[in-house]
């Protein structure tokens, strides 16, 4: 069976070159590039690997256009993000995974690496990716343009290695990506025509920071987990802001 790795790029120069050599046991591997501005295109190519360009739209059509890009060419697809690494014993069990006929796509466990910790709590852990595709068999949902939806023909099954992710390397990333789920997950709430409640304002991030905190563990990470616990709380909160907004006629 063979296997391409791809990666999706968009101004990745500090990750890039990393990233594809941690994936030298794929038969190709593939930079799937949204007209970078900056020299991640140049990088790629240097390593000597294949390069592509679109116009970037939203996570699931880009995937699906890699999917589509691959089709006929390759058994296997191993979906990889610049800013993670594929470990060798991940790449191992990888090769393994992909000879077993009853499965058509494979999760894999990852571990994030936050503002520079190792974050195992408050949600951050297993944090299972399904991203080894087999290709004609799987897709990713359209109507889910962030934390894309993969519809499977078929079983999927559990890989043990993990992904290393290099998750959130300053706080600014961590708003920047934050406020934009935040508005994502308001308007598909204003899509289903839900309507903010005062009470959504106060209960709302007590229960986020609750589940972060307590339930999902994340005070195994002492402070970091405390702080990244109040943080997702403080974005439920401007979730139902952003909420507002939009039924006020303010996108």
């Amino acid at each position: 069976m063979s296997l391409y790795a791809v990666i999706l790029t968009y101004n990745e120069p500090r990750h890039i070159q990393a990233c594809i050599e941690s994936l030298r046991f794929a038969d190709q591997i593939v930079v799937f590039d949204s007209f970078s501005t900056d020299d991640t295109v140049r990088l790629a190519q240097e390593s000597g690997v294949e390069v592509t360009q679109r116009k970037f739209d939203d996570y699931a059509g880009q995937r699906n256009a890699a999917l589509k890009y691959v089709e006929g060419r390759v058994d296997w697809v191993l979906f990889v993000d610049a800013d993670e690494r594929v470990t060798p014993e991940l790449a191992g069990e990888v090769r393994l995974a992909i000879q077993n006929p009853a499965f058509v796509a494979w999760r894999i466990p990852r571990l994030n690496y936050i503002l520079g910790k190792l974050t195992k709590g408050a949600g951050w852990y297993p944090d299972y990716q399904t991203r080894l595709l087999r290709v004609g068999a799987t897709h990713y949902d359209p109507d889910r343009k962030v934390h894309e939806l993969v519809v499977l023909d078929g079983a999927e099954g559990t890989l043990h290695e993990h992904f290393v992710h290099l998750n959130y390397e300053t706080i600014q990333q961590f708003h920047m990506k934050q406020k934009r789920y935040s508005a994502y997950d308001a308007r598909i709430l204003h899509q289903q025509g839900i309507h903010p409640k005062p009470q959504n304002f106060v209960l709302q991030p007590i229960r986020q920071f609750w589940w972060r905190f307590v339930t999902l563990q994340g005070f195994h990470d002492g402070w970091h987990g405390f702080r990244l616990s109040m943080l997702m709380a403080w974005y439920e909160f401007r979730k139902y802001i952003y909420l507002r907004q939009l039924w006020q006629g303010n996108e």
